[in-house]
């Protein structure tokens, strides 16, 4: 019983209470807009943070420096065979077979959401059991990592969810990038990737997709015309809710989920979208300077690293898909449009970080803490 109170209070003694206070303006700026576009959603949205406060306590308190060595593979594995589930028992949406059905119930899951965390967490054991030399890693370390990536990027894929793949394939690499790898292996990586992108967009995309990003680049489609819409009749400080016409009277489509950037401009005009893209901005580099405090601890470099190019590539794909500078995909503001899946996703991972970084070099709770022991008696 010692023991486990001592684990109760180690971790609040050395959470990263700035991260948590970091998110709490998003969540209040997030929930007026959502209370103001629904208040049956802004009790979901109640009960969604709820939720995520569970997930985030209940992954902050499992030692995972102990248990990392078995639960990562086996729940990577578990999520690969999830997401090949897909195809053959999947449930269509829209023309998309992303689903997995509860059986007995109507309540779905989606396992591209789930692989992000497998994926970080399979990338921080790996790098952990075997840091890179100071010249970066090489081929065969690379590829090895890469695989851990791509494999699930192509399930994704071929879903079809390119936009979530997109996010899967920056964020992994970007993993690799903080942790260090060879530049001729980046720069050859850059080459391949600008002579074979003409390809890919010819014999890799679906009609729809390039249809996508030729509305981006030349007429914005519908959704992209009435957010514009919204953003601009915001000017510099916004509109009451009442005045907020493009919102309230349903002009603006998924205002509280991939477009609530929109209803954010419309509502509390071009300084509330500042406010929130510089809250972000705050969030991002404080997590990319845990990455680099942390830089010895491969697990807490590569987990905030990794959360770090989740936040970007997410807010960024997002903010610009909403201003026309990006194809319309299905990725929400991070943490700030409604829904449930992905607000329990990131507060897994935060709990996980918030974990790491209080039980950095506590050898009880470390995985080789009892042979160290061992080794010391034998002497």
């Amino acid at each position: 019983m010692d023991s486990w109170f001592d684990f109760d209070k180690r971790i609040f003694k050395h959470f990263n209470y700035i991260l948590i206070l970091q998110l709490i303006p998003l969540f209040v700026i997030s929930s007026i807009l959502v209370k103001e576009i629904s208040p049956h959603l802004f009790k979901k949205q109640m009960v969604y943070y709820f939720i995520a406060a569970i997930a985030f306590f209940v992954s902050a308190f499992i030692p995972w420096r102990r248990i990392l060595w078995w639960f990562v593979p086996l729940f990577y594995l578990s999520n690969l065979g999830l997401l090949v589930a897909v195809e053959f028992i999947g449930k269509s949406i829209l023309g998309a077979k992303r689903w997995i059905e509860i059986p007995g119930t109507h309540m779905t899951i989606q396992p591209s959401e789930f692989i992000k965390v497998a994926v970080i967490m399979m990338l921080s054991y790996l790098i952990s059991r075997k840091p890179p030399p100071p010249q970066g890693y090489g081929l065969f370390d690379f590829i090895k990592l890469s695989i851990v990536i791509i494999i699930p990027f192509v399930l994704i894929a071929k879903e079809p969810d390119l936009g979530t793949a997109l996010v899967l394939l920056i964020a992994g690499f970007g993993i690799l990038f903080i942790v260090g790898v060879n530049w001729k292996i980046w720069l050859t990586l850059l080459i391949l990737a600008g002579a074979g992108a003409p390809v890919i967009y010819e014999y890799g995309l679906k009609p729809y997709q390039k249809k996508r990003i030729h509305d981006a680049l030349n007429k914005p489609s519908y959704q992209v015309r009435q957010a514009l819409i919204a953003i601009g009749s915001g000017g510099m400080e916004g509109k009451s809710k009442e005045d907020a016409t493009q919102t309230q009277l349903k002009f603006l489509p998924v205002s509280s989920t991939d477009f609530i950037f929109a209803y954010l401009g419309e509502r509390f005009g071009f300084k509330g979208m500042l406010t929130v893209i510089g809250l972000y901005i705050l969030l991002i580099f404080n997590l990319l300077y845990i990455s680099a405090r942390h830089g010895s601890d491969y697990l807490i470099k590569t987990f905030a690293s990794g959360l770090a190019f989740l936040l970007f590539v997410y807010m960024g794909v997002n903010i610009y898909m909403i201003i026309g500078m990006a194809p319309v995909v299905g990725l929400p503001l991070p943490m700030f449009s409604h829904g449930g899946t992905s607000f329990i996703i990131f507060a897994v991972i935060f709990g996980i970080l918030q974990n790491l970084i209080a039980f950095k070099d506590y050898n009880r709770y470390t995985s080789d803490a009892k042979i160290t022991m061992q080794t010391k008696d034998l002497h």
